[in-house]
C-alpha cells in the first residue's frame, strides 16, 4: 500500500518514503507491494518509519563520473555509514539547446537515483536549477543569456519561466518513475535555489521576492517531500534553511520548527589553475562533525563524498579538470585513508546513540575557556551520551567529570564522545585507521610488461582560413564572447585588417585589452605572442612588438575561455574574450590608433573541433595525419597515438607531463583540459606538515608549490576497449612535448597504520595486492606520521616480529594495540600508548 501525504495542524511536514518488501514467505504472489514508510521531521530529528534518526549523506555527482563508477561509489558511501546520497542536477547538462534534452549515458540522473535506491539507500536531490558547484556557468545553460529581456536569479518573467520549465520537467521525470518518497523511490529531500541568501543583497527588493516565488513555485509541484534553501536565512516556509561551511557548530534555522541541517559540509577544497593542492586535515573535518552533532544537528551532508573529474568542459572559471575535493573517496574512487575510515568510525558512534540525541534532553555546561561538556539523556531509557569539546587551538586538557569522577584527555582542538557519558568510545583527534599513501605504476599490459615509447602521429590545426581574415560573420565592433559562441567552444577568433600608411609600416606595438581569460595574437599570418591571466586576475592588457607593412595587415585574435564564471552575484554578466576592448596600434610618436570599431569578422571555434580531429574516424586517418618530423613545442597542433588497456583494475591516468594547455580525448570520450605548463605559485605557503588545529581555510594545508597545477588526467576504465587498441588524441594550444606523455595506474603504494592502546588496526592494500615488506613498526610512543615515522622512548621489542608474521604475504592484516599483542612496552603511566605501522604493497 502506498500512503498519502498529509500535513498536520502543528506545521510539521509528513513526507512518505517506500521500501520494496521481499515477499519471501509470500513466494505465491503475482507481483510485489509497495509498502510506503512514513518520514517526517520536527525540531529535533527527522523521523522514518517512527524511529527518530541522524543521517549522514555524501555528495556524488553523477557526470562527473561514469554510470560504470555509480555502484562501486555508491557501494563504498554505504560501507562508510551513509544513509542518504546527494546530486545536484545540470540544467546545461541536459538542455544544451532551449527545448532540448538530453539524458542519455552518463547524463541518466534517472539512471543514478535508481542505483541509489538499489543499493538501499536514499536520496538527496538538489535541482537548483542554479548549482554553482564549481561548475561552467553555474550549471545554467549559456543561451538563456541571450534571451530577450532576461535577467538571471532575480524576479524577471522570462527567466522564472525557464526556471519553472525545466524543475517541473525534472520532477515529472521523477514522478514517472515513481522516484519519490510517497511513490516508493527513494528521494526524501529535494533543494530549490541554492545559497542566494549569500549573494542576494544587490538584487535588493526584486530578489526577495524572487526567493519568495522560489518557493511557492517549489511547493506547488507537490513532491510529497520536504525543499530546502541552503544559506537562505529569510527562507519562507516551508522552506527549510540549511547550513553550508566548514563549520556549522552554531548554525540554528530561521524557523524553530526545522531540524538541524548542514547540506554541504565542505570535506576539501577545489583545484584551480596556478593554484596548489589545497587539503583539509581529518582530525579537522572530525571535529566540525562531532561539534554539530554536540550541539543539536541530525542531518550531515559531505560535499564532496566523491569530487570526480571534470570531464569536457564543464568545470567552472579556471577550475582544474581534477574536482578531487579532499573527499573520502578520491577523484578515481579510491579510499581517501585515513579520511574515509576515521569518519566511518565517527558515524557509527552518532548512530549508535541516535535514541538519546533525537529523543532526550540535553544542557550543555562551559567548564573552562574552549572547553564545553554536553550531556543528552534520555530520561525514558536511562541512556545517555556525552561530548567533551576542547576548542582551544594549543592547549590539551584533562578534565574530569564530577558525575563519575572519570580523567580524560582531551587533546586541543578536538571533540571526545562518551558513551553512557563514561566510556570514551571516540575522540576526533585520535585517528585509529590506515593511511593509505597512493602511488602511480607504469601501465602493464597484455603485451609486455610496460607499455613501449607510445608513437605519434601530428597535423597542424588548420587556420589559413583565419590568417586570412575569412569568418562568417562580420560586425564593427568588438563582441562578447560567451554571448556569441553560446559556449558551444572555447575559441573564438576575432580578425580585422588595418591600412598602413609606408611612413607607418615599421615597429609598432599591439595593445588588446581583454576580459580574458587566455590570448593568441597573429599578425600577417604570424603568432606575435599569448598570454593569460594569473593569480585570480582573469583579465589583462596583452601588448606586443609587431612589424607593420605597407598596405593592409592582417589582425587575427584568438580568445580562448577556460571555464565562465559560476557564482556571485550578476555573475551571468562577466563579460569573456575581447568584450569592447579597446584594441590598438601604437604606432611611432606614440600615435594611437583605435581599432575597436573596424570592421571585424568571427568565426566560432577550431577547425579541427568542427572537423571533429579528436574522433578516430576514417576520413582523418591518411588525409591529414602525419608520421615524419614529429613537432615540438609546436602551438595549434593535433596529435594522436594508440595505447592498449593496462591490465587490473587500478584507476588508469595519463601523465601529461611536457605537453603545454589544450584538450584530450580518449576513444572520442573527452577527459577534460589539460594544462601542465600552468605551475601552481611557489609563494603559495606550501609545507610538508599540517597542524589541524584552529579554524580552516583554503589557503592553509597547501601542497605541490612549484609543480603542475593538474599533471595525471583520469581516464574511466569504461572509456577503454579491452580486446583492441584505444586512441589518444589531443589538441595542443601553446605548444607541447608529447614524447614524455605515458599512461599509469594508481594504486595503494604504502600502508601506514595508527593505533591507540585498545584499539584494533586494520591494513589492506588494493587491487590483489600483497604486503611485500614492513618499513617500520612500533608499539609504545612512537613519532611522526605516515612516511616519516621514528620510534620514541618507549616500545615493545617484539613489534616488527608480530606485525610481520600478521601482514607479510597478505592482501589485509588485523592486529589489536595492546601489550597483550607485543609484550610491554616499559612506558611509564604517563605516556599513551600507541601502534604505528608502515608497510608496502
Amino acid at each position: 500500500m502506498i500512503n498519502t501525504m498529509r500535513r498536520s495542524c502543528n506545521r510539521e511536514i509528513v513526507v512518505v518514503l517506500g521500501v520494496a518488501l521481499v515477499c519471501c514467505f509470500w513466494s505465491w504472489l503475482p507481483v510485489l507491494e509497495v509498502e510506503a514508510t512514513q518520514v517526517t521531521y520536527d525540531g529535533r530529528a527527522i523521523i522514518i518509519d517512527g524511529i527518530r534518526r541522524v543521517l549522514f549523506s555524501g555528495a556524488i555527482h553523477y557526470p562527473r563520473s561514469t554510470p560504470e563508477m555509480w555502484p562501486d561509489l555508491i557501494q563504498k558511501a554505504k560501507d562508510g555509514g551513509i544513509d542518504v546520497i546527494e546530486t545536484y542536477v545540470f540544467w546545461d547538462l541536459h538542455e544544451i539547446r532551449r527545448r532540448q534534452y538530453d539524458f542519455s549515458g552518463g547524463k541518466g540522473f534517472i539512471k543514478f537515483l535508481k542505483t541509489v535506491q538499489n543499493a538501499g539507500l536514499y536520496a538527496f536531490l538538489r535541482i537548483g536549477p542554479y548549482v554553482c558547484a564549481e561548475w561552467n556557468y553555474g550549471g545554467f545553460p549559456v543561451w538563456l543569456h541571450n534571451l530577450p529581456g532576461i535577467q538571471l536569479r532575480t524576479n524577471n518573467q522570462v527567466y522564472k519561466e525557464e526556471m519553472q520549465n525545466f524543475t517541473t520537467l525534472i520532477v515529472d521525470m521523477c514522478k514517472r518513475e515513481n522516484l519519490f518518497a510517497p511513490q516508493g523511490g527513494p528521494i526524501i529531500l529535494a533543494q530549490i535555489e541554492n545559497e542566494y541568501g549569500n549573494i542576494m543583497g544587490p538584487y535588493r527588493e526584486a530578489g526577495k521576492e524572487y526567493i519568495k516565488w522560489c518557493a511557492k513555485m517549489a511547493t506547488a509541484q507537490n513532491i510529497g517531500v520536504p525543499w530546502i534553501m541552503c544559506k537562505q536565512s529569510d527562507a519562507p516556509y516551508p522552506m527549510i534553511n540549511t547550513c553550508n561551511g566548514f563549520y556549522c557548530d552554531g548554525f540554528k534555522p530561521n524557523n524553530p520548527n526545522s531540524p538541524i541541517m548542514w547540506t554541504e559540509s565542505w570535506i576539501g577544497w577545489f583545484k584551480t589553475w596556478g593554484g596548489a593542492d589545497p587539503h583539509r586535515a581529518t582530525e579537522d573535518v572530525a571535529f566540525s562533525i562531532a561539534r554539530f552533532f554536540q550541539f543539536g544537528g541530525v542531518f550531515h551532508n559531505y560535499y564532496m563524498y566523491h569530487g570526480g573529474t571534470n570531464f569536457g568542459r564543464t568545470p567552472g572559471g579556471y577550475i582544474t579538470t581534477s574536482y578531487d575535493y579532499d573527499a573520502l573517496l578520491d577523484e578515481y574512487g579510491n579510499l581517501n585513508q585515513p579520511k574515509w575510515g576515521h569518519l566511518t568510525q565517527l558515524h557509527a558512534v552518532i548512530k549508535s546513540a541516535q535514541s538519546v540525541l533525537t529523543y532526550g534532553t540535553y544542557s550543555t555546561k562551559l567548564l573552562g575557556a574552549g572547553l564545553e561538556l554536553t550531556t543528552y539523556v534520555n530520561n525514558g531509557t536511562g541512556e545517555s551520551i556525552c561530548f567533551l569539546s576542547n576548542a582551544n587551538t594549543v592547549n590539551d586538557t584533562n578534565i574530569v567529570l564530577q558525575s563519575n569522577g572519570n580523567d580524560y584527555f582531551v587533546p586541543a582542538w578536538s571533540a571526545t564522545i562518551l558513551a553512557n557519558c563514561s566510556k570514551e568510545v571516540y575522540n576526533t583527534a585520535k585517528v585509529n585507521t590506515q593511511t593509505s599513501l597512493m602511488t602511480k605504476k607504469p601501465a602493464t599490459t597484455d603485451q609486455s610488461e610496460h607499455n613501449h615509447q607510445l608513437k605519434w602521429v601530428w597535423k597542424p590545426e588548420p587556420v589559413r582560413d583565419v590568417l586570412k581574415g575569412w569568418g562568417p560573420l562580420k560586425v564593427k565592433k568588438l563582441l562578447e564572447q560567451k554571448s556569441t559562441t553560446i559556449d558551444v567552444s572555447d575559441y573564438l577568433w576575432y580578425m580585422t585588417s588595418v591600412l598602413v600608411a609606408k611612413k607607418d609600416a615599421k615597429k609598432a606595438i599591439l595593445r588588446v585589452n581583454t576580459t580574458g581569460h587566455v590570448l593568441h595574437a597573429f599578425v600577417n599570418r604570424r603568432l606575435v605572442g599569448s598570454q593569460w591571466g594569473q593569480g585570480g586576475n582573469y583579465g589583462f592588457v596583452f601588448e606586443r612588438p609587431i612589424m607593420l607593412k605597407p598596405g593592409q595587415n592582417q589582425i587575427t585574435l584568438l580568445s580562448a575561455t577556460v571555464g565562465l564564471v559560476n557564482y556571485g552575484p550578476f555573475f551571468d554578466l562577466t563579460p569573456t574574450g575581447i568584450a569592447g576592448g579597446p584594441v590598438q596600434l601604437v604606432l611611432s610618436g606614440n600615435v594611437t590608433k583605435d581599432l575597436s570599431s573596424n570592421q571585424w569578422y568571427y568565426k566560432i571555434g577550431l577547425n579541427g573541433e568542427l572537423m571533429q580531429f579528436y574522433k578516430d574516424i576514417k576520413i582523418h586517418h591518411h588525409k591529414y595525419w602525419r608520421s615524419k618530423k614529429l613537432p615540438i613545442n609546436r602551438p595549434m597542433t593535433w596529435y594522436k597515438t594508440t595505447f592498449k588497456t593496462p591490465l587490473g583494475t587500478d584507476a588508469v591516468v595519463v601523465d601529461m607531463v611536457g605537453m603545454g594547455k589544450g584538450h584530450a580525448w580518449v576513444n572520442g570520450e573527452s577527459i577534460g583540459r589539460f594544462w601542465p605548463a600552468f605551475l601552481a605559485d611557489k609563494k603559495a605557503g606550501c609545507n610538508d606538515t599540517c597542524d589541524y588545529r584552529g579554524t580552516y581555510d583554503p589557503t592553509k594545508c597547501l601542497t605541490n608549490c612549484g609543480n603542475p597545477s593538474q599533471r595525471w588526467y583520469h581516464i574511466p576504465r569504461s572509456f577503454l576497449m579491452k580486446n583492441r587498441s584505444n586512441t589518444l588524441i589531443l589538441f595542443e594550444e601553446i605548444g607541447g612535448n608529447p614524447s614524455q606523455v605515458s599512461f599509469q595506474t594508481v594504486t595503494v603504494g604504502t600502508a601506514c597504520g595508527n593505533a591507540y592502546e585498545g584499539n584494533t588496526l586494520q591494513l589492506s592494500c588494493q587491487g590483489g595486492r600483497k604486503f611485500t615488506a614492513i618499513q617500520f613498526a612500533s608499539f609504545g610512543d612512537p613519532q611522526g606520521s605516515c612516511g616519516m615515522f621514528r620510534k620514541g622512548t618507549c616500545e615493545s621489542a617484539n613489534t616488527l616480529n608480530v606485525v610481520r608474521k600478521a601482514c607479510l604475504g597478505q592482501e589485509r592484516c588485523k592486529i589489536t594495540s595492546s601489550e597483550a599483542t607485543f609484550g610491554s612496552s616499559k612506558c611509564n603511566g604517563n605516556i599513551t600508548r600507541r601502534l604505528a605501522v608502515q608497510a608496502i604493497c
